[in-house]
């Protein structure tokens, strides 16, 4: 590994985040997907969760709308509502869904500094009931045109990076967030000459 690589490799792993994550309800479109992920490697999130109850589970993401972004980041695929909220309960303490109701905060009232998981729906109908229901609350970006609601890719991209500037405020890209044995085992699958960086 050339010097150049592992200074790429270790500086990312720096700033990597264990406290924030998307997770993808239903969502049809691989590239809607793919986009989203590059907005999570863009932020320095590493763990996006792909929850299908209605959909057949994805085998391939829209890699021109990701530039590859899945190869770095850790995907956790679900076909059970509860099985992924059990483990998002042990690695997050909020859960949050996007939608638009009457008990539902604005983005900019979110606290992004502590640990939370971000629920979007699909490209139709949303977040469904279901998941609402297991969640601990929503929140909604505010919109002034006719049209309220935006395109999944973008609604996470504005979210997140809403999130980026809390988290870089509160000093979270200051300091390694992985635990040591994540470090090491990111740092290993990334270092194999198959994980070509664009």
């Amino acid at each position: 590994m050339t010097p150049e690589r592992k200074d790429k490799l270790t500086s990312v792993l720096n700033k990597r985040q264990n406290d924030i994550t998307v997770v993808l309800e239903n969502v049809f479109d691989p590239h809607n997907i793919s986009a989203v992920m590059r907005s999570c490697d863009a932020i320095g999130m590493q763990d996006i969760h792909i929850l299908n109850t209605k959909i057949p589970r994805h085998k391939k993401w829209g890699a021109r709308s990701s530039s590859s972004a899945a190869k770095w980041l850790t995907v956790h695929q679900y076909e059970n509502a509860v099985e992924c909220f059990s483990a998002l309960r042990k690695s997050y303490s909020t859960i949050l869904t996007t939608h638009l109701s009457s008990d539902a905060v604005d983005l900019y009232s979110v606290d992004f500094s502590k640990s939370i998981a971000l629920i979007f729906g699909n490209e139709h109908s949303g977040v469904s009931d279901e998941i609402r229901a297991l969640a601990d609350g929503n929140f909604v970006i505010p919109q002034m045109g006719i049209i309220r609601s935006l395109n999944i890719s973008v609604a996470c991209a504005v979210t997140l990076y809403e999130a980026f500037r809390q988290k870089t405020m509160a000093g979270h890209y200051n300091q390694k967030k992985l635990t040591d044995v994540r470090y090491k085992e990111l740092f290993d699958e990334w270092a194999s000459p198959s994980r070509e960086i664009e």
